[in-house]
């Protein structure tokens, strides 16, 4: 089994908490992620894992063996780091198979898991060469494979995709979903990138200022955010958010937008004279009017992608909004525009940021995840 599981973890560098209780299963089999912006703390978490630095407090486990002083080259784990690290004077060959000569393993069982390895990232044409002449894509697949060999319980990425291009991160991105679906290991991802996070996981972990915001599959973190943070990261574009004012609770919530005009909310956890933030995602606002929700504003501009457009307006006291429109949208800037969305489409959160209404549904979560 190659389980993982992280007990009341901190990592502090001198007098800097960068990591604060962290509590963490990861399943075996499972493809997990950490996201979060830069600064965050999850790749430190990452190498945590790998044995890389030491825990401050608390416990790690691997395969439910406690690892905090097992040295990485025995913790069963493979790492894959954002920068390629290959050996220049070295073929492809050598390169993959550099890591199981070191541990001493037989000329037969090198050029067999080798060639095998190979032949899943289709590298097999170019194990001759050196990584001079490989793309860019072709020497992260040459990083994985020489983790591939190692047949470890445990592959770890460090962003491993952010030095390549747009199309070939699209690519490389869907050969690492097919090569954890073929090899069925326990996988933790690091990156930045929530679009990485929401095609790859099984199941996502925020983390922010070093703590764990909310865990849950790419879908639940989309549909049922319980932070404003979370609320705000995952999605592209992000969610809009308007602050209102409930001004009456019977029987449910009237909100009363700073920006004019009231909406009425289901019934929730909020009291009259709460200050609350009020969010939708673009794609749930329209352009045609009628929803339960509605905010005028002035159009700055409007992003023409073919298949939808984006409308970016600004409303009366400034705030920026965004609505996804069809892609023959004959809006224009300097245009007024009246946004809509359905009830069922608008969040609510508390001035703690915790959310009281996901999707036109009270929230009882309202906790810190462990």
């Amino acid at each position: 089994m190659a389980e993982v599981s992280l007990k009341g973890v901190s990592k502090s560098f001198g007098t800097v908490e960068v990591l604060k209780d962290i509590n963490l299963d990861v399943e075996d089999g499972a493809f997990v992620v950490f996201v979060g912006p830069s600064g965050c703390g999850k790749s430190t978490l990452l190498r945590l894992i790998a044995g890389l630095e030491k825990t401050t407090t608390g416990d790690i486990f691997i395969g439910g063996r406690r690892v905090n002083d097992v040295p990485p080259a025995e913790r069963k784990i493979a790492m894959v780091f954002q920068s390629y690290a290959l050996y220049p004077h070295m073929s492809v060959y050598k390169n993959m198979a550099f890591g199981l000569k070191y541990a001493k393993a037989g000329r037969e069982e090198i050029d067999q898991r080798v060639r095998q390895a190979a032949e899943t990232l289709q590298l097999t044409p170019y194990l001759r060469r050196y990584p001079r002449d490989l793309s860019g894509g072709q020497r992260q697949r040459v990083a994985i494979g020489r983790a591939i060999v190692r047949e470890p319980a445990v592959f770890l990425f460090d962003e491993p995709l952010s030095n390549l291009d747009a199309a070939l991160r699209i690519n490389t991105r869907i050969e690492i979903a097919k090569l954890h679906r073929a090899l069925g290991a326990t996988t933790i991802y690091v990156t930045h990138d929530q679009v990485e996070a929401m095609t790859l996981a099984s199941k996502i972990v925020v983390i922010n200022k070093g703590q764990i915001e909310q865990i849950g599959t790419p879908l639940d973190l989309y549909h049922r955010p319980a932070k404003l943070f979370v609320a705000g990261f995952i999605g592209s574009p992000q969610m809009n958010f308007v602050k209102a004012k409930i001004v009456g609770a019977d029987g449910g919530l009237t909100a009363k937008l700073d920006v004019g005009g009231e909406v009425r909310l289901p019934p929730a956890p909020a009291k009259a004279g709460d200050v609350v933030t009020l969010g939708v995602r673009p794609e749930n606002l329209s352009d045609q009017p009628g929803g339960d929700f509605r905010v005028a504003g002035a159009v700055d501009a409007v992003e023409h992608l073919g298949e939808s457009s984006l409308v970016h307006m600004h409303l009366d006291d400034g705030t920026v909004v965004v609505v996804r429109t069809p892609g023959d949208s004959a809006v224009v800037p300097g245009s007024r525009l009246t946004a809509s969305a359905p009830l069922s489409a608008v969040h609510a959160f508390a001035q703690s940021g915790a959310a009281f209404i996901s999707g036109g549904v009270a929230s009882t979560n309202t906790s810190d995840p462990a």
